[in-house]
């Protein structure tokens, strides 16, 4: 029987034809008019600038680290060994051979240049985005963990564990995550460093308080669609677990669980995918983040359109690909 009479019905070649051609139509006007506004703006388009912020040439010179005479240069394996020696210390750096700007004999003195060499290095929108895929992923690892928890303990019969998962989701959910990115970075943060401090560790780095942050927020909703998606299970899975000899524990883990992910992973996804694009505001906290490095480019580049444009397809990039890894679980979890 269907579930949906009438909607389900068998659709016609022409029918078919008809609404793919209305998309495309509507899509290449939508893209016509984009590229309209853009022309009637007065602003020169620098697209061909935009890859060396993700990967570049970069030139490094090679300096003497002490004053002396440049006593030797032996070229092997296509590489120049120089050696710079004084009465009381030898230093020896090896460069490539077309980039020798020294002879032998020459005095140098510290800090003085004696070659170069080229090198690939990432740009910063790569670096920003690195910082933003790694936020995110420990902090979805953190919330998921912290959401089954507390999803389960808001179902349970302990009145302080209930009591205490109630209090917490209701406190989280009820400020800004930009308001609670401030009380981790400048209270919790600070109190916590300062002991730290003092028991002769190292300070904890600022990303660490954006995570948690993240995971906390996210942690709060994450509990809601676990404790729905538990409670949406049928009851008598659980009655007929126990009567087969389970405990309580054990039939949650291998009954009760794996039906509620299963029913759960669309709200999941869209959650994480919303704590994706929330880690865009760990720049207020000074964590060099995707928008925060993007900000920076736009400032000292003057490229505000091409640049954000960019922005906006890494996390496009980002959201949709966790998107179609959750469908594909949902598609092996059926």
């Amino acid at each position: 029987m269907s579930l949906y009479p009438g909607l389900d019905a068998p659709r016609t070649k022409a029918y078919t034809t008809i609404w793919t051609g209305i998309f495309f139509i509507g899509l290449i006007l939508g893209m016509a008019g984009l590229y309209t506004a853009t022309k009637s703006v007065d602003y020169v388009w620098r697209w061909y600038q935009v890859p060396d912020y993700f990967y570049y040439l970069d030139t490094i010179e090679t300096v003497s680290e002490i004053d002396g005479m440049i006593s030797g240069i032996e070229t092997k394996d296509g590489a120049t060994l120089v050696t710079v020696k004084n009465p009381g210390e030898t230093e020896t750096y090896t460069l490539p051979t077309e980039s020798l700007l020294a002879a032998k004999g020459d005095f140098i003195y510290a800090g003085d240049p004696i070659g170069s060499q080229k090198k690939w290095r990432p740009g910063l929108l790569l670096y920003g985005l690195w910082i933003t895929l790694k936020a995110s992923f420990l902090a979805i690892i953190l919330a998921l963990v912290i959401g089954i928890l507390t999803g389960l303990m808001r179902i349970s019969d302990n009145p302080a564990l209930k009591w205490t998962a109630i209090t917490y989701i209701e406190l989280v959910r009820g400020s800004p995550l930009l308001v609670q990115l401030m009380i981790w970075y400048f209270v919790i943060g600070t109190l916590v460093n300062r002991l730290v401090m003092d028991l002769g560790f190292s300070k904890i780095p600022t990303l660490w308080f954006g995570i948690l942050s993240l995971a906390i927020f996210t942690g709060a909703y994450t509990a809601e669609i676990v404790r729905a998606g538990v409670q949406s299970v049928n009851v008598g899975q659980m009655e007929a677990a126990r009567s087969l000899g389970m405990s309580y524990f054990e039939a949650m883990r291998k009954v009760i669980m794996p039906q509620a992910i299963n029913r759960i992973l669309p709200a999941l996804a869209g959650q994480f995918i919303s704590l994706i694009k929330d880690s865009s505001l760990l720049g207020v906290i000074s964590v060099r983040e995707l928008t925060k490095i993007t900000r920076e480019v736009v400032t000292s580049s003057l490229q505000p359109f091409e640049l954000w444009i960019v922005c906006a397809a890494l996390y496009l990039v980002l959201t949709f690909g966790f998107s179609l890894l959750v469908q594909r679980l949902e598609t092996r979890a059926m």
